[in-house]
């Protein structure tokens, strides 16, 4: 049952960052054009709200917008919705369904999903220009609003999902919620779903921040410092997969492809990193399914938050390997994908998604779509170092123009212009 000790929602606090400290790295035109679209809104009152404020991709987006917002002059805040376990296994559910699942939704399951967003709308403080609410959980708030708080900001919807495969019936149910909005943002047009002809549409795909602990550059001592905590073995390469337990994530069939790719480069090692989220309650039951397919392999490192794993240690495992796979099924878009080449790293994708705005196949990582191709990629990355190193510098090249941080917030920055 959702308990709730506040009269508004919680904030999340922010550290600050300079737009200028980014000069070096995305150019002083760039940096230029932010300052100046961001001049007609100084002042601008912008409110994000999502489900958690840790363990996400939307979480390390916005530590990093918000503040960066708040550089340019607009005070921007960070808000996350009140909840319980109940409705995160009910959201974890609709996540599901969105990618493709079916999902049998009850009365029940919508009566607690509504009811939740009716408590979270009378928590929300509306004296905001613009708010943006990120993905399903609190995408209903905005119908529990009184109409002048409606009507005084403009608000926003940033669905972070690939929809393209959506259980329909789920799509239908949120379909009268999402025309509600003066806007919604998806990672690319080809996410968006039939029925929001009447809603202006932006296509923004997310970044990374190279500044953040995750994205500095490490020295080699302190990479294979931090990865020989973890029991593996530093004189021997591994390949790596950054991400939830999940059944989007095909943690079985990497482990699959790994045991394929081992037989072919023995001493081969594979390390599967999670942030187990405070919002994704079936985490742990795919960790566990993924612990018995392991099948006490010593060779097989899963590694998690309660293990000490954070953006440092991510940071280190990505520089150190061999080889970066991201075996997804669905993807929105796949920051763990734009981290690992912007570390220079060979990376072997699924072309699913976002992830195919990224990897330009042979060129900056490469696309395989079967396992049996997947094995071979990784194989030969492992076996020809040249082209490892040709496929790492042009994929962080990519991601330098692209992928960044101040060219997110310039999406913002048009979008609200827009809407204002």
């Amino acid at each position: 049952m959702l308990r709730v000790v506040v009269n508004t929602l919680p904030a999340v606090p922010i550290t600050p960052k300079s737009i200028d400290d980014y000069t070096d790295i995305v150019g002083a035109d760039v940096v230029d054009n932010a300052r100046s679209l961001a001049g007609s809104l100084e002042g601008a009152r912008v409110l994000h709200v999502n489900a958690t404020a840790f363990g996400g991709g939307v979480a390390e987006l916005l530590y990093t917008n918000v503040p960066l917002m708040r550089d340019l002059g607009l005070d921007a805040e960070w808000n996350t919705i009140e909840s319980s376990d109940e409705f995160f296994a009910i959201t974890k559910l609709m996540h599901n369904a969105l990618q493709g699942m079916e999902l049998p939704l009850t009365d029940t399951m919508r009566d607690i999903y509504l009811s939740h967003n009716e408590v979270n709308a009378k928590l929300c403080e509306a004296d905001f220009d613009f708010i943006v609410v990120h993905d399903p959980q609190p995408l209903a708030m905005l119908a529990y609003m009184p109409e002048e708080a409606r009507s005084r900001a403009k608000w926003i919807w940033r669905c972070h999902l690939d929809l393209t495969s959506a259980y329909e019936p789920l799509w239908q149910f949120m379909l009268p919620y999402v025309k509600l909005y003066d806007a919604v943002i998806f990672t690319m047009r080809d996410y968006v779903k039939p029925g929001l002809d009447s809603v202006p549409i932006a296509a923004i795909p997310p970044s990374i921040d190279p500044l953040s602990p995750k994205n500095q550059p490490l020295d080699d001592a302190m990479v294979q410092s931090i990865i020989g905590r973890y029991n593996t073995d530093r004189r021997r390469p591994y390949m790596l997969q950054v991400s939830r337990f999940d059944p989007w994530k095909d943690p079985l069939g990497v482990i699959d492809v790994y045991r394929g790719a081992r037989e072919r480069v023995p001493g081969l090692q594979l390390v599967m990193l999670s942030a187990m989220a405070s919002d994704d309650p079936e985490g742990w039951h795919y960790y566990e399914k993924t612990s018995r397919h392991a099948d006490n392999d010593p060779d097989i490192h899963m590694l998690t938050n309660m293990e000490g794993i954070g953006n440092l240690e991510v940071n280190a495992f990505q520089s150190g390997a061999a080889v970066v796979l991201q075996k997804s099924l669905r993807e929105g878009f796949g920051l763990v994908v734009t981290e690992a080449l912007w570390k220079a790293k060979p990376v072997v994708a699924s072309p699913v998604g976002g992830i195919a705005m990224q990897i330009v196949d042979g060129e900056t990582g490469f696309l395989a779509s079967e396992p049996q191709e997947c094995v071979d990629r990784i194989v030969r990355v492992l076996q020809d170092q040249d082209l490892a190193h040709r496929l790492g510098a042009a994929g962080r090249e990519y991601v330098r123009t692209r992928f960044i941080s101040p060219r997110n917030v310039i999406d913002y920055l048009k979008l609200f212009r827009s809407l204002a």
